[in-house]
């Protein structure tokens, strides 16, 4: 149905839970490690200008333990890329940030922001990095995504993710229909194709099972779900749910 599906894992909220108390407990390079045996494909991170999770040592750190391609979610700001740039890790994906979300709350509006990420892609990429950028489900962010020269794309799985654990299952087929059309657009482009943010065992299998993607980047469950089943059993679960969709 696609070949095999890469599981990229994200060991922000690792760092969250170090942060709650101080000191170095849980490390996050620690859980990336695991992560790694467990079968990860890749570990995400995503430095925030607020340093409210991983930290840039925790990068550093990771770039001398991990064998494993790291991928950097950062904002387009100047010190970001300043970091990028500095540590040089195998690909940055270009999101959005606000100060006060919890989380990242919709995909980066490329098409408004042309200018803005433009310099971004340009200078990333003509350092060896792999370029992404985290976009809502939608044909014109694709356009736009294909025209700033950034081989790779990320779909905000959010709304039909948060459809999926309400419950709703119209709108939850409704959004994967959204997501389905996206993906096989983008990919008609030339475009990778990836996808994130709120994925759950629940709602993994109808993700996993679009053709046209090529990686997962699972983070904020798998970590809950480990105080539960620990970190290597809920990444096994996972990486079988998700092949199991491409089966």
């Amino acid at each position: 149905m696609g070949g095999r599906l890469r599981l990229g894992v994200n060991i922000d909220h690792v760092a969250t839970i170090r942060n709650a108390r101080g000191g170095a407990h849980p490390d996050p390079v620690r859980a990336a490690l695991i992560a790694r045996a467990a079968g990860a494909d890749g570990i995400t991170l995503h430095v925030r200008e607020d340093r409210r999770h991983v930290r840039e040592d925790d990068l550093l750190r990771l770039k001398a333990a991990m064998d494993l391609p790291i991928n950097l979610e950062m904002a387009c700001a100047e010190e970001m890329l300043e970091i990028a740039l500095q540590v040089r890790p195998h690909a940055c994906c270009l999101v959005p940030e606000r100060r006060e979300e919890r989380t990242t709350e919709g995909g980066l509006d490329v098409a408004a922001q042309h200018n803005h990420v433009a310099p971004y892609v340009r200078q990333l990429r003509e350092a060896g990095i792999r370029v992404s950028l985290f976009i809502d489900p939608s044909p014109v962010q694709n356009a736009v995504a294909q025209a700033l020269g950034a081989p790779v794309i990320e779909i905000h799985t959010g709304a039909y993710c948060g459809a999926v654990e309400a419950g709703d299952a119209a709108r939850a087929e409704a959004e994967l229909k959204t997501i389905q059309a996206a993906a096989a657009d983008a990919a008609g482009r030339g475009l990778e194709v990836h996808a994130g943010h709120g994925i759950s065992f629940a709602s993994v299998g109808p993700i996993a099972a679009i053709p046209q993607l090529k990686e997962l980047n699972i983070g904020h469950f798998l970590v809950g779900e480990a105080i539960f089943t620990g970190l290597a059993g809920a990444i096994a679960e996972m990486r079988r749910r998700m092949d199991a969709a491409r089966a």
